[in-house]
């Protein structure tokens, strides 16, 4: 921390994440932005989330009621990528056209598109696993902003590997409205409904998904869920807000999911898995929800609980349509700072307080 650095005062609008000065060699957790929404076939803006995150991140007060200076420990956030810019355009005019279809439908053009959007898919995933093993490589936590929900599958699979290297496997939190289980969604094998059905069959090393806040399912989810058996636990957000409007305590609950967590979790956040008021302008929402501060006692009971959080995503976050509506960024920067907090604290690198 540069000695002349005050946590009090505003930050500059050129200023690091949160008005931090660190760089990536001195910062303990690295974010990396993915500017990406290739598959998103509902609202769009997701590819905005990371640029609007940081803006709002500026007006983040730096003082944390539940972790005892969690920007000490240093947070950086690297610039987006060119390359993954140019393909998400490229993806996204591609898989418009599919989509507007209603798929392929065997015609030769619209296959070859799709076909396209698949490999660009699998080229932003191998992009993502290199940035964090590069990051881990260095000693650093990564934690990955999006975008939509299909890019920290790359993330999820580095992380898992190093922790099979130590003969140790990883659990994934996963905060959403959508159980994100379908298969190969429209063709894309790397779809944004896809990601948690891709983790379970493509990242051995994940030994147990468990899922919060989950409102809108398809059948065939419901159906991977059962084949999954108890590698697949989900808390339904029906089933919360029942036990709760029938006097059980939300406490209790979280007790069973932080008990269904093995020791080392990643964290997926899917901006949708809050309240629809918190995130109007993200790409699905739906009613229902977590509350912030209910989401954020999830997260503060897991590391009480003393899991070690690994690293963490958080996506689906899109910034409004009138460029003076940061709402939706401001609550992402937020969320974002909690993760942060929680992650380092799990770590040993902050002080729960």
């Amino acid at each position: 921390m540069a000695p002349d650095f005050d946590p009090n005062a505003p930050s500059s609008p050129d200023s690091g994440v949160f008005g931090l000065p660190h760089g990536e060699a001195e910062a303990a957790i690295v974010l990396v932005p993915v500017p990406w929404e290739v598959t998103t076939s509902y609202g769009g803006g997701t590819a905005g989330g990371p640029a609007a995150i940081l803006a709002a991140s500026r007006q983040v007060d730096l003082y944390d009621l539940d972790v005892e200076r969690p920007y000490a420990a240093g947070v950086h956030m690297l610039a987006e990528s060119a390359s993954v810019s140019a393909w998400n355009s490229e993806g996204r005019a591609l898989a418009q056209r599919v989509i507007a279809a209603g798929g392929a439908h065997g015609d030769p053009a619209l296959l070859a598109a799709l076909a396209r959007v698949n490999a660009l898919g699998e080229a932003l995933n191998d992009w993502v696993a290199g940035e964090t093993e590069r990051l881990l490589a260095a000693g650093k936590i990564a934690g990955i902003v999006g975008g939509d929900h299909s890019v920290p599958l790359g993330a999820i699979a580095a992380v898992a590997r190093a922790q099979l290297a130590r003969r140790e496997g990883i659990g994934v939190l996963h905060f959403d409205a959508h159980a994100d289980l379908r298969r190969a969604y429209e063709g894309f094998h790397c779809s944004h409904a896809s990601i948690m059905d891709n983790v379970l069959e493509r990242v051995p090393g994940v030994s147990r998904l468990v899922q919060v806040g989950i409102r809108d399912v398809c059948e065939e989810e419901v159906e991977t869920m059962r084949r999954h058996g108890e590698r697949v636990r989900v808390f339904f957000d029906r089933d919360i807000a029942r036990r709760r409007l029938s006097g059980g305590s939300f406490a209790d609950i979280v007790a069973e999911i932080v008990a269904a967590l093995p020791q080392r979790v990643w964290v997926s956040f899917d901006i949708d898995g809050l309240d629809p008021r918190l995130c109007p302008h993200t790409g699905t929402p739906v009613p229902g929800g977590l509350d912030f501060h209910e989401a954020v006692f999830v997260l503060r009971e897991v590391v009480r609980a003393g899991r070690t959080i690994v690293g963490f995503d958080l996506n689906e976050v899109a910034p409004g349509p009138d460029p003076g509506d940061e709402w939706d960024g401001n609550v992402g920067a937020r969320l974002l700072y909690k993760l942060v907090g929680f992650t380092l604290a799990s770590q040993g690198r902050a002080r729960l307080l």
